[in-house]
């Protein structure tokens, strides 16, 4: 067992209790363990100082922090796919009633392997599950996309009850081996969250097929991870779509806020009933209960005056069997102002016109002409963030770069 792990759960359980001052966990280094590092700027009170190497032998005065009745007891700092910096703080009773609720949905409490870092929310959400529990994650920080290493971390765990977060990626690596030791330790996993992006329909059939328990989960950093389990959301989760489309998550698990006082006051407010309520970037709908998400706030494509959803076409994209993983953006046009761009990674890698021409088909059927791709880059996998989400900066250059006028219409890197 790793070291750092005992010293993060200590950390954890004394920021959650009172008894240090609020905890963030610090970007992964290669190489290196996590680290961590308090925070007491963002919250009141007295606490001893304590580093992630052991404690300081000095108390600090907080400043005061957020005004909540609720204390501050760990900070996310995200990024984003955006590249919009955010502090999202995070309260002990937010924290403690997502880890409840999981538990809820899931049957009862479990042991965990940790394949994601915890300075991302879905690894933190390990965590505070692991002390929730009373039982120890078992780590795999590296090369968790490796079907040997991962068996043998699976077959770590001694729990009756034993559960895995993974994003699409990882689990998506995983299956291509088709190792059956690999195979046999999932299995035995009672769940496998799958989140921070969407899973395709392609990578979803498969893992059922094989006879893996898979759940794909919906939630954020302000909502101490997912929140919604294949678009039911779990017990005591509020969901509302508002007048303008856009998806409203309410509940006990919802942050505080972030420390940015004027986004927390754009972001969050509350329901009728008082529960805090976050707004998110993502657009959606809800038939018999289920929640779909059938875009971004920030993803709408203008093409020729017609309006266009990328997401939507990312999704009819995905659908197509010879496609792994997609991504949709639009670029500057003289003519159409904006064009549809897609990033598409193929199972078997092809430069074959046809499969093209079948994409454009079964956009064309379902949402129209107008939201037809006008070009395509087919590459061997989607660049990504540390996380394992797609790296939406770095693809958004590419297709601007890319799709300039007298470029070709479909061009292969991978």
């Amino acid at each position: 067992m790793s070291e750092w792990v005992d010293g993060a759960l200590e950390t954890l359980r004394d920021a959650m209790d009172g008894d240090a001052p609020p905890a963030e966990f610090l970007p992964p280094q290669p190489g290196q363990p996590p680290s961590w590092a308090p925070r007491p700027e963002v919250s009141g009170g007295r606490w001893p100082v304590r580093s992630a190497r052991g404690p300081a032998p000095t108390a600090i005065e907080a400043a005061e922090g957020p005004g909540s009745s609720e204390r501050v007891s760990v900070v996310v700092r995200t990024s984003g796919s955006t590249g919009t910096p955010k502090e999202t703080l995070l309260s002990a009773e937010a924290l403690r009633a997502s880890a409840d609720m999981t538990a809820q949905a899931l049957g009862g409490h479990g042991q965990w392997l940790l394949t994601l870092h915890p300075s991302y929310v879905a690894g933190l959400a390990v965590l505070t599950r692991s002390l929730r529990a009373g039982t120890v994650p078992v780590p795999l920080l590296e090369r968790s996309a490796e079907p040997t290493t991962f068996a043998a971390a699976a077959e770590q765990l001694t729990a009756e009850r034993r559960y895995v977060s993974l994003v699409p990626t990882q689990l998506q690596r995983l299956l291509d081996s088709e190792d059956q030791r690999l195979l046999g330790a999932m299995r035995r996993f009672d769940a496998i969250l799958l989140g921070g992006g969407r899973t395709s329909p392609e990578l979803f059939g498969r893992a059922k097929r094989l006879g893996l328990n898979v759940l794909r989960t919906y939630g954020m950093a302000e909502t101490c991870g997912g929140c919604v389990y294949d678009g039911a959301p779990l017990p005591g989760v509020g969901v509302e779509i508002d007048a303008e489309g856009r998806v409203l998550l309410s509940g006990a698990q919802v942050a505080l806020g972030y420390r940015d006082s004027e986004l927390t006051a754009e972001r969050f407010d509350s329901t009728p009933a008082g529960e805090r309520r976050f707004r998110t970037d993502d657009l959606g709908e809800i038939r018999d209960g289920v929640l779909s998400i059938t875009g971004r706030t920030d993803d709408v494509i203008n093409t020729g005056g017609v309006k266009v959803s990328a997401v939507r076409i990312q999704q009819v994209l995905e659908e197509h069997p010879s496609v792994r993983d997609a991504f949709v953006a639009s670029a500057e046009d003289p003519e159409w102002g904006q064009k549809v761009c897609a990033v598409v990674v193929l199972s078997q890698v092809s430069r074959s016109r046809s499969t093209l021409d079948e994409l454009n088909a079964a956009v064309r059927e379902q949402l129209g002409a107008p939201a037809v791709p006008k070009h395509y880059e087919l590459l061997g996998a989607l660049p990504q963030l540390r996380n394992g989400k797609p790296d939406r900066q770095a693809l958004n250059r590419l297709l601007r770069a890319a799709a300039q006028p007298g470029r070709r219409k479909a061009n292969s890197n991978g």
